[in-house]
């Protein structure tokens, strides 16, 4: 017992040190290694760095390892996040707020729903050295505890190495646009938002007056609809999406990026493979208009590329059947979000958004294919004090199909997120 208040209060003095050095934030406990040392000033600023991070992304580690040297510092923190929700007027069989499974026509028997989840809750190790002739090294792993039915499990959502400015692993994908994300309480997001993480091996380059651009090759991920004369096969090549980007203050920036798709599939009619080339261009920005305001958003067009729209992917509309038996080929989509937020003060912040999810000429699928749907939402965060943040959320959703039969739900949310 001695040896463990000794501990402890030895930690909660080193803490109290690292509260006096300029680049380690208040909330960073320092466990080993002495903060004082220069030569740590340069990775602790990247380790606290929120640079291309999304709302969802968790915030900076609360413990803090440092070697003796100076060339090495390991972050550990994480979040518990905690949601219940209440459905009225149409509900969603389910914990995310997916307007794919929205009922379409309305069903009065799921009119209602009450729902929690701790799912999404995260863990995370971030360490940056410096030590390369290549620049510096940062390795990021982060888990959350998903799973249905309540049988929680530990599961990867990203674990890639950055060596100057090329990485390598699975992290966001090259084509969305963490930043100009939506914040949402709900963990699916908005509709028509792109959000996906790949395995890829990106370069990002640095920023010439506000410039910078990146190119990656991603290990795709490709869901079709093939009707009797055609089948999936592997894919054969890898997604490469780019994006060119201005920046013009903090926080604030303009991006254009691009996709390049080729769709592999079997025509069982002809007895051979033909690949069936998808793209998709996205516009995005996030930035200050006045005061406390700020707006965030993109739109997104293209075709063979719904496995990187929040509500389309996995739906089998990647590739669909074409006229001709046998032969597939990518259909239309759109995505669009855009919304506002507004900072009341550095504790209280507010956002309001719409978003659209499209599929273009669904029909041809069938009558009961989803055409599109909307998401809209108004939510406020609060943190009362340290790490703790309070939210409040509505969802409104509606599903409409190419038959013109539609649905609608409806979500209150409330959050209490504790972050480490």
């Amino acid at each position: 017992m001695k040896h463990l208040f000794l501990g402890l209060f030895a930690t909660a003095c080193i803490a109290a040190a690292a509260q006096t050095t300029d680049s380690i934030p208040h909330r960073a406990i320092i466990l080993s290694g002495n903060p004082d040392n220069p030569d740590h000033r340069a990775n602790i600023a990247t380790m606290y760095s929120r640079e291309n991070l999304a709302f969802e992304d968790p915030a900076s580690p609360r413990f803090l390892f440092l070697d003796k040297k100076g060339k090495v510092a390991l972050g550990i923190g994480g979040y518990l996040k905690a949601v219940a929700m209440y459905d009225f007027s149409g509900a969603i069989d389910n914990n995310l707020f997916v307007t794919n499974m929205i009922p379409a026509p309305f069903d009065p028997a799921q009119r209602n729903r009450f729902g929690a989840t701790a799912n999404h809750s995260t863990i995370f190790l971030k360490m940056v050295a410096t030590d390369t002739p290549l620049g510096r090294v940062i390795v990021y792993i982060q888990t959350n505890f998903s799973g249905d039915g309540g049988n929680y499990g530990l599961q990867l959502k990203q674990a890639y190495v950055t060596v100057g400015h090329l990485t390598l692993g699975k992290a966001r994908s090259t084509f969305a646009d963490g930043p100009a994300m939506a914040p949402t309480v709900d963990d699916q997001g908005p509709s028509g938002q792109v959000s996906s993480k790949n395995m890829l091996v990106q370069y990002a380059s640095p920023s010439y007056s506000g410039f910078s651009w990146a190119i990656s090759a991603e290990l795709p991920s490709a869901s079709y609809t093939t009707g009797a004369g055609a089948r999936s096969i592997a894919q054969r090549f890898p997604d490469i999406p780019a994006y060119v980007q201005y920046s013009w203050a903090s926080g604030s920036h303009v991006r254009l990026s691009g996709i390049l798709r080729e769709l592999s599939y079997r025509d069982n009619v002809q007895a051979s493979n033909h690949f069936t080339t998808g793209w998709g261009v996205q516009l995005s920005a996030v930035g200050s208009i006045a005061g406390g305001l700020g707006f965030f958003g993109h739109y997104t067009y293209g075709k063979g590329i719904s496995a990187y729209v929040n509500d389309l992917c996995d739906e089998g509309l990647d590739l669909v059947p074409a006229a001709t038996d046998g032969k597939l080929h990518a259909p239309a989509v759109a995505g669009l979000t855009g919304g506002l937020r507004y900072d009341f003060s550095s504790k209280v912040f507010a956002t309001a958004s719409y978003s659209r999810a499209q599929l273009y000429k669904s029909a041809e699928i069938g009558p009961h294919t989803y055409r599109y749907g909307q998401y809209v939402t108004a939510n406020v965060f609060y943190n009362p004090w340290g790490d703790l943040r309070l939210g409040l959320e509505y969802i409104h959703g509606t599903r409409k199909n190419a038959d013109g039969e539609h649905g609608r739900a409806n979500r209150f949310e409330a959050m209490v997120q504790y972050s480490f």
